[in-house]
């Protein structure tokens, strides 16, 4: 019973995280509707001649929100009568939704409260995604009685993939954005994220350095089309919108294919082909000039060969451990994958603005995919082995330097102040012969006086005579060559012989010697 408690506990925790994760998508949808809804009713009660009431505003709202995700319109209030197609998504109000549903997922997913239940990734993914597509469903009945109702299969197509891919990503990443087992697909995936990173931000920075170049002509096209502030106010927010597309445009025409500029009219870095059908906007003054491309043109094909290049290094450098097939097929997979996402992108970004010539507006989709792939192959797979080759060159020991010799420590300045007096007075006089080093005399001393008649050879009948006695106390040194020699030492006197007679002595001391005392008797 108790097991069947807990059982019956946990399942209805599941289906209550479940229901919960369901209402949350749904108010992700509202939340989007909801913010440019406040945006387009803002824009309605400033401008000066309002057509339409609040429903009309609605009615626009809604429209946008769809075409933020991929859904085309359809415009049925034309000059003409017939109805034209809109099909261009601007890029910039895409980000919004995208954000919230990924947002949700993650948080979903990975609740700051972790003792509650929730549901599985599967789980997740599909309550999350139903939730925001049942607001999504009612959005598009609305549209259908308004000035922009959407095209139902362009709904049924592109509504459900960006918002499972949005959700998609905000369960992978609540998982800790795990990546596939092997090494090859893992590099692939960063290498393909590394190179379309690139090629954005290269298109971007040409499209800017091309509205640069045209800044008169945009100006002037922005002064002619908004007159009122709030109307010019609406054009910036719709030119700020479109700049992401314009970094798209701009990357697609370094690729190669160029931008169709309506139907017959195509525009590449070797020159612009046809009548373009181009309508007055700001961003479209960035247009190259009809005629042949110059270096200017040419100039914008480094974008794609930076992009190859890096998608190549990271490569490389993620595979430099293993084999050079390895590398090679992860380089062709980084290619495929940033191909994709380029013909993805190209899809968005472009699309019709009418009906007749303005059928075919942008970039095109799978011309632009394929030139990112065969840019990869061609410049991305050969950089990748050569990353790989000189990450696993073997470096040429180097022949160590001999040590220098240590430096002598330098005194203080006190030390060196105090010593230089002493110097100078112990220094020569100039003109004065320096004396010369001491030498030192290494023989016996004395020794030759013990050599001669009375030397050695009498001082064995001397009792007390011991060898060592006439050895030199110490070593002394030798005079010096100024000083005359010291005098030898005079030789010790012999027992049985006369002393030597003072040279002060005179005839009487002499005779009082007992030796001359004549021997008296006994």
């Amino acid at each position: 019973m108790t097991h069947l408690t807990e059982h019956s506990l946990v399942q209805g925790g599941r289906s209550a995280a479940f229901a919960t994760a369901c209402v949350r998508g749904g108010v992700a949808a509202g939340l989007g509707v909801g913010a440019l809804a406040v945006l387009v009713i803002v824009a309605w009660i400033s401008s000066p001649f309002p057509d339409s009431g609040a429903g009309g505003a609605l009615h626009l709202a809604a429209g946008l929100w769809l075409l933020a995700h991929g859904v085309e319109l359809v415009r049925t209030d034309t000059l003409g009568g017939l109805p034209a197609p809109l099909g261009i998504v601007p890029l910039l109000t895409a980000a919004l939704p995208v954000w919230l549903v990924f947002r949700t997922a993650r948080s979903t997913l990975d609740p700051a409260d972790e003792t509650g239940p929730r549901p599985s990734p599967a789980g997740t993914l599909g309550a999350v995604s139903g939730g925001y597509l049942l607001v999504a469903a009612v959005i598009v009945v609305y549209s259908e009685s308004g000035p922009l109702p959407a095209d139902l299969v362009t709904a049924g197509l592109w509504l459900p993939g960006v918002v499972l891919g949005a959700a998609g990503a905000g369960v992978w990443t609540a998982l800790g954005r795990p990546l596939p087992g092997r090494e090859e697909a893992a590099a692939a995936l960063r290498g393909a994220a590394a190179g379309l990173v690139t090629l954005l931000a290269g298109g971007a920075v040409l499209a800017g350095t091309a509205l640069v170049w045209h800044a008169g002509a945009a100006r002037a096209s922005y002064e002619g089309i908004a007159g009122e502030w709030s109307g010019r106010v609406a054009l910036a927010l719709l030119v700020l919108a479109l700049l992401p597309n314009a970094a798209v445009w701009a990357a697609a025409y370094g690729l190669g294919p160029g931008v169709a500029l309506g139907t017959g009219a195509l525009a590449t870095p070797l020159g612009l082909v046809g009548d373009p059908a181009v309508p007055p906007f700001p961003l479209l003054a960035a247009l190259p000039p009809e005629g042949r491309g110059g270096w200017p043109q040419w100039a914008a094909a480094a974008v794609p060969l930076v992009a190859a290049v890096v998608l190549g290094r990271s490569v490389g450098r993620a595979t430099g451990t293993g084999r050079a097939r390895e590398t090679a097929l992860a380089a062709l997979g980084a290619a495929w994958a940033s191909g994709a996402a380029v013909a993805v992108l190209a899809g968005a970004a472009g699309g019709p603005l009418g009906s007749g010539r303005l059928l075919a507006f942008g970039p095109v989709w799978w011309q632009s995919g394929t030139a990112a792939v065969l840019w990869g192959v061609a410049v991305g797979l050969p950089t990748a082995l050569a990353v790989r080759a000189w990450g696993r060159r073997v470096p040429r020991p180097k022949h160590p330097k001999p040590p220098k010799p240590p430096k002598p420590p330098k005194q203080p300045k006190a030390a060196r102040t105090a010593e230089a007096p002493a110097l100078a007075a112990t220094a020569p006089a100039p003109g004065a012969v320096a004396p010369a080093p001491p030498v030192f005399d290494f023989s016996l001393n004395g020794l030759d006086v013990l050599n001669g008649p009375s030397g050695l050879a009498d001082l064995d009948d001397d009792e007390g005579y011991v060898p060592y006695d006439y050895l030199p106390a110490s070593w002394e040194t030798a005079p010096t060559p100024s000083t005359p020699p010291a005098p030898r030492p005079a030789p010790a006197p012999r027992p049985d012989t006369e002393p030597p007679r003072p040279s002060g002595t005179t005839g009487a001391e002499r005779e009082a010697t007992p030796k001359d005392t004549p021997l008296g008797p006994v």
